[in-house]
């Protein structure tokens, strides 16, 4: 019997449809014999993918991201999931896979290993050096062994026979995953494209034709460009595209680009050269990437073709180079503080040719519009990406490429996964073109337990708790929502700090208490405000204080009598901090009593 699940039903997002057999037991669980399917991040988000695949004592993870915060999350660093759930059953982790080496899927390692002891990470070669660097970097390279995969290997455990096949990604060394547990076998593509003429490994088109012949139950695939058309161009076109563009450039060109994409700068690189120019490399991350590049043997260019930030007067203009990092208007990347001026060696200069070798994630826009304007100012000429000028590939499939990899693996059920939820709706559709049956597509949120059981799949009843974390710095143990809300407030209304003085001995209020602004209002224009609003404090404190009462409930007095105020007369709610000083002999009086109290 098919039935619809709405919103109002469940309370979480609208599933697709799905198949409610009667012999499912009303969708339960039966954790000895029955393989679980659920992601702890990654679904209804474009970052901190995290999937698992668990059957009786034993889990498989895939991939251990972050999310980069929104602008509203102020201050923080990065989001992460809530690993929770792994951390009350880390005794049944026999195996962290690495998919690929981006921070959506490798960033959240650290995090993970303060809360789990995880004694192995299979990864691919480019992922492993950048993870091992991560490790270094956070003073954890002991905490976990980084073992080395590729398209042959294999991961068995008692339940699990996993098995890796090569794909094509904006970075080297990308793999999908074959897992076959006891009630079939599930496919994990990670983030893959089709290129017809890649730079680098092409994908594996045997091994998931013959994955497909021999039956796949479930295929996990990445939705990310699910609403995009058609196929991408070739990361070959956009390599012959920046090369003819660095011919025709006759003075210095500055090319800005995703660090990660290590087939580009490889690209731009080995044009620069080819042009004669020499190559000066800005920016952390991609100084980075380009040693473990050159490490891997996946970027092979000489020493002699670099320069430094000294060299760069040292040479004419038509024989430089420069990358940079930046192309998502980052406001502390080299390229904004290149076009804002305060780049420690390198200052924008009248005929200067920029490329942004990228497209502008969703966001990003104005960010990016604000640097090519600042650019543009300075006296540099702009160039971005077009559909006539090539200058950029994306790294995820369109629906053409969807298509594809749905008809290679041929899934009896299909669970979209890395897209928002428009997406994964979206590629849910795209997999039903291809004879997926609507029934058998799984729209699922993070949390949701997606049930094998002989070769069947079914949501469960039952969820995992998948709240994000909020990271600042390092701290794995992330901030509470209540805290981002407090930020938020201090960016909207600022902070009110009210100082009262009084002699906890008789009572009394010593003088009329005195309010500071910040973020609030303009203390010379608000002087009337102020003073009205220290009188309504101090009035609401004379008549507290005729009776006994506490620190803790003079505060609160603070606080009722001022915020309603405030907000009559500015129509905000700042915050309110209530200061209160005790009157020096009070202070004594009170550590006498309590020293007397304890002997």
């Amino acid at each position: 019997m098919k039935k619809e699940t709405t919103a109002s039903e469940t309370g979480r997002p609208v599933r697709y449809s799905q198949v409610q057999e009667p012999d499912y037991s009303q969708n339960s669980i039966d954790r000895k014999t029955d393989t679980l399917v659920y992601a702890i991040g990654g679904l209804g988000e474009i970052g901190k993918n995290m999937y698992c695949v668990e059957h009786d004592d034993e889990i498989i993870i895939i991939d251990c991201g972050v999310l980069f915060p929104e602008e509203e999350l102020l201050g923080i660093d990065y989001v992460i999931p809530d690993y929770s759930y792994l951390v009350r059953n880390q005794s049944k982790i026999k195996a962290l896979i690495i998919t690929h080496g981006h921070e959506d899927h490798i960033g959240g390692i650290p995090f993970f290993l303060r809360s789990v002891h995880l004694k192995q990470i299979h990864a691919p070669r480019f992922a492993k050096a950048l993870i091992e660097k991560k490790l270094e970097e956070h003073h954890l390279s002991k905490a976990c062994k980084v073992i080395e995969i590729d398209g042959d290997s294999r991961v068995k455990t008692k339940y699990f026979n996993i098995g890796f096949f090569d794909t094509v990604h904006s970075i080297p060394d990308s793999l999908g995953v074959l897992i076959n547990t006891p009630n079939g076998r599930i496919v994990e593509t990670g983030d893959f494209k089709f290129d017809l003429t890649p730079v680098g490994k092409n994908s594996d088109y045997q091994k998931m034709a013959y994955i497909g012949q021999i039956g796949v139950t479930l295929l996990l695939s990445d939705s990310t460009n699910s609403s995009v058309p058609g196929f991408s161009i070739s990361e070959k076109q956009v390599a012959n595209a920046i090369l003819d563009q660095i011919r025709r450039t006759p003075g210095r060109l500055l090319v800005s680009t995703f660090a990660s994409n290590v087939n580009r700068l490889n690209q731009i690189l080995m044009a620069a050269v080819a042009c004669n120019r020499k190559v000066a490399v800005f920016g952390r991350s991609m100084e980075n990437v380009l040693e473990i590049g050159r490490k891997t043997g996946n970027i092979n260019i000489d020493d002699s073709s670099f320069i430094t930030g000294n060299d760069l007067n040292t040479l004419p203009a038509n024989r430089i180079c420069i990358v940079c990092t930046g192309s998502q208007g980052e406001p502390m990347a080299a390229l904004s503080r290149i076009a804002n001026g305060t780049h420690k060696y390198l200052h924008i200069i009248p005929g200067d040719t920029v490329l942004f070798s990228s497209n502008p994630i969703p966001g990003n826009g104005v960010s990016v519009s604000a640097v090519i304007n600042q650019l543009t100012r300075a006296g540099a000429n702009v160039v971005t990406n077009s559909p006539l000028t090539s200058f950029h590939t994306t790294g995820h499939a369109p629906v053409e490429e969807q298509k594809l990899m749905l008809n290679l693996i041929k899934p009896k059920y299909f669970m979209p996964n890395h897209g928002e939820y428009k997406m994964l709706i979206q590629h849910s559709a795209t997999a039903q073109e291809t004879g997926v049956p609507e029934e058998n597509c799984l729209i699922c949120s993070n949390g949701d337990i997606v049930v094998m059981r002989n070769e069947e799949c079914f949501v469960a009843n039952e969820r995992i708790s998948t709240d994000a974390i909020y990271v600042d710095g390092n701290d794995a143990s992330g901030l509470s929502t209540s805290v981002i809300k407090d930020r938020q407030i201090l960016a909207d209304s600022g902070l009110v700090a009210v100082i009262v003085t009084i002699d906890s001995r008789y009572n009394k209020i010593l003088c009329r208490p005195s309010i500071v602004s910040r973020g609030f209002v303009y203390i010379k224009d608000s002087q009337t405000l102020l003073k009205e609003a220290e009188l309504v404090v101090y009035d609401a404190l004379k008549k507290k204080m005729q009776q006994r009462t506490t620190f803790g409930e003079l505060k609160n007095c603070i606080r009722s009598s001022l915020e309603p105020f405030l907000f009559q007369k500015t129509n905000r709610n700042p915050i309110v901090i209530p200061v209160i000083l005790n009157q020096k002999a009070a202070i004594a009086e009170i550590q006498a009593k309590t020293a007397k109290a304890k002997a």
